[in-house]
């Protein structure tokens, strides 16, 4: 049931994206913007649903696989059809297939919570910084922005206290989660080629198990 639930997840988020696409084409970033985001939840699934780590992995490693193949041939150009040189969305698969082989199944909390500030947070960001107004500043030739910058630390920090939630027993202490959200906040600033994409969720995912009570690991 659980990887018909992801297909169809996945599926489903492919038809809006060329739907988003069409509809608006002079915004190519809210078609993928709308992948980044929506392809979070699917941990979630995964999660819920009990998926075994042999089908979780070389399912995620051919999703990138399709993911590099997309960014070379444009075959979903919903997806990668934006007007800048970035990887991010190979990186995105490659650090969420990375963290199926390290952390999956025994700590799914602490991939869930890295996987979804990466879909969430940067997501939502990349949504809301361009569009309004506020103080720019550019960080190795990326623009970054004070409303950007701003959503992702909110967004983070909601997303490890809702995460943490799920299972409190083996979840960093708030203050702990908070300080995993700036770090988060901080890496985001290096956007080149999209390698957030695989520093942001690492790095969460890394500071979650290091900060978990000692029970937990």
């Amino acid at each position: 049931m659980g990887p018909v639930l992801v297909a169809g997840w996945l599926s489903l988020l492919a038809v809006l994206a060329r739907i988003v696409q069409s509809r608006w084409p002079d915004q190519p970033e809210w078609s993928r913007k709308l992948v980044h985001i929506g392809s979070g939840p699917v941990v979630l699934i995964a999660w819920w649903c009990g998926i075994d780590r042999l089908v979780a992995l070389p399912v995620s490693a051919l999703v990138t696989l399709v993911a590099a193949l997309n960014h070379r041939l444009r075959l979903l150009p919903g997806i990668e059809d934006i007007n800048r040189h970035s990887y991010g969305t190979i990186a995105y698969g490659a650090s969420i297939t990375l963290l199926f082989a390290l952390l999956w199944p025994g700590r799914a909390q602490a991939m869930a919570a890295a996987v979804l500030v990466m879909a969430i947070g940067d997501g939502l960001a990349g949504l809301v910084g361009p569009v309004v107004s506020s103080p720019r500043w550019r960080v190795f030739g990326q623009t970054r922005s004070l409303a950007g910058t701003a959503t992702m630390g909110l967004s983070t920090a909601a997303v490890l206290l809702a995460v943490a939630a799920l299972e409190p027993a083996t979840a960093p202490p708030v203050l702990a989660l908070l300080a995993i959200a700036a770090v988060a906040t901080t890496l985001e600033q290096w956007a080149n080629a999209g390698v957030d994409n695989l520093t942001v969720p690492l790095a969460v995912a890394g500071l979650w198990l290091w900060l978990a009570p000692a029970t937990a690991t």
